[in-house]
C-alpha cells in the first residue's frame, strides 16, 4: 500500500500460509487500491488516517485467477465476491526438509488488468512436532478492550503498531512455547481472530516490534462493511471452524489453546475439547475482567472438563500460564525464568490511554 505512492490500481496481498508435509493452505486477497493524492503528506497523522480509510475502502476483485506454485506443486483458484482466495494445495512433490519456511510464487490475472506477480511465505514444521499452539489475539496477546466496542474500533483501525500494548510477559511466553521444553524446537504457533483482514499488516508489524513469534496470522475474517451494511457480518462459528481445520491438518499432534475471558473463548475451546478427545492438553484463559458471574461461568466449564485430560487455567497474568506450562513439560525452566523476568520489568499495566 505504501509503495503505491497514491497511484491506486490492482494489488495482491498473500498472507502467510501453513501446512504439513502433505498439504498446505494459503489465503490472500486481490483488490483495487483507492488512489491517494500527492498533496497528502507521506508521514504524520493525516497520512495515517488516509491509509486507514484506504484499507477499509479496498474493493475486492471477484473472479480473478490466482495460479500458485510451491516447489513443483501447483494449484489454480479463483477469488470470491470480496476478492479473497483460499487455496488448498496437496503436496505431490516434497519440499526441502531443512527449513520450516518456504516461498510460494503467485501469478494473478483479472479482466482488463496486467498480470501481477507476488510471493508468500509458508510455514511447515521441519520435523514431527510435539505440540501445536493456537492462540487468540485480541485481549490475549494484544490489549484491545473488546468489551467497549467504540474504543475497540479505535484501537483496531487507528492506533499504529508501536502505540499498541502487548500484555506483560507475552513475548517471552510465546517464545518459550515456540522453542519447547528443550529450547531447540520450532513449534507451530497459529493465531486466530475475529478481527478484519484490513488490519493484517498492522498485526504483522506489531508482532515483530514486540518480538512475538510471528506464525501464520492467517485466521482473520472479512467484515463485509459497506454503506448498505455498516455492521460486520456475523461469524459465530468462525473460530471453531478454523481450529478444527488446523487440528485436522496437524493430525494426532497434541495442542494447547490460549484465549481470554472477555468473549466466548472458554465456551468455544470447551466444545473443541469435547469434539477432539485427548487432543487438547491445556486451555489457558487470560482473565481480562473481574465480573463474578463471568468467573463463575468459567468455573462451571472447568468442572465440565474434569473428566478429561485437559486443564482449563484461568490466569491473571502470563507468569501463571508459564508456571502451569512448565509443570506440564510444555516449556523449559529457562523459558519460565524469561517470562518471570519480562513480566517483572514491564511497565505497570493500566491499559493504553483512551483517545482524546
Amino acid at each position: 500500500m505504501k509503495r503505491g505512492h497514491g497511484r491506486g490500481g490492482l494489488t495482491v496481498t498473500p498472507y502467510r500460509g501453513y501446512g504439513s508435509r502433505r498439504e498446505v493452505f494459503l489465503t490472500g486477497r486481490v483488490f483495487r487500491q483507492a488512489p491517494l493524492g500527492k498533496s497528502v503528506p507521506r508521514r504524520g497523522f493525516l497520512r495515517d488516517l488516509v491509509d486507514v480509510a484506504r484499507r477499509i475502502g479496498r474493493r475486492g476483485v471477484a473472479g480473478a485467477s490466482v495460479d500458485i506454485r510451491l516447489g513443483d506443486n501447483r494449484v489454480a483458484v479463483t477469488t470470491d465476491r470480496d476478492g479473497y482466495f483460499d487455496a488448498h494445495l496437496m503436496l505431490a512433490s516434497s519440499l526441502p526438509s531443512d527449513s520450516a519456511w518456504h516461498r510460494a510464487e503467485l501469478w494473478v490475472s483479472a479482466d482488463q488488468e496486467l498480470p501481477v506477480r507476488a510471493s508468500a511465505e509458508v510455514f511447515i514444521p521441519v520435523s514431527a512436532t510435539d505440540l501445536l499452539v493456537i492462540s487468540d489475539i485480541d485481549d490475549t496477546v494484544m490489549y484491545t478492550g473488546v468489551a467497549d466496542k467504540l474504543r475497540m474500533l479505535y484501537r483496531l483501525f487507528i492506533e499504529q503498531p508501536d502505540q499498541r500494548m502487548a500484555f506483560p510477559g507475552v513475548a517471552a511466553l510465546y517464545q518459550a512455547l515456540h522453542r519447547g521444553a528443550d529450547d531447540q524446537g520450532e513449534r507451530p504457533i497459529l493465531y486466530v481472530s475475529r478481527g478484519p483482514w484490513a488490519i493484517y499488516e498492522m498485526l504483522e508489524t506489531f508482532f515483530q516490534l514486540n518480538r512475538i513469534p510471528v506464525g501464520p496470522i492467517l485466521f482473520l475474517r472479512e467484515w463485509g462493511i459497506s454503506l448498505r451494511h455498516p455492521l460486520p457480518r456475523r461469524a459465530v462459528d468462525h473460530k471453531q471452524q478454523l481450529i478444527n481445520r488446523m487440528l485436522a491438518t496437524f493430525e494426532r499432534v497434541p495442542c494447547v489453546l490460549i484465549g481470554d475471558s472477555g468473549q466466548h473463548d472458554p465456551e468455544v475451546y470447551t466444545r473443541i475439547v469435547e469434539a477432539h478427545p485427548g487432543r487438547i492438553k491445556a486451555i489457558y484463559i487470560r482473565r481480562v475482567e473481574q465480573r463474578e458471574d463471568r468467573q463463575r461461568a468459567i468455573q462451571v466449564l472447568c468442572d465440565q472438563l474434569r473428566h478429561t485430560h485437559c486443564d482449563l487455567v484461568l490466569a491473571a497474568d502470563s507468569v501463571l500460564i508459564a508456571e502451569h506450562a512448565h509443570a506440564q513439560g510444555f516449556i523449559s525452566g529457562h523459558g519460565l525464568a524469561a517470562v518471570r523476568r519480562e513480566a517483572a520489568t514491564a511497565p505497570e499495566d493500566n491499559g493504553p490511554e483512551d483517545p482524546a
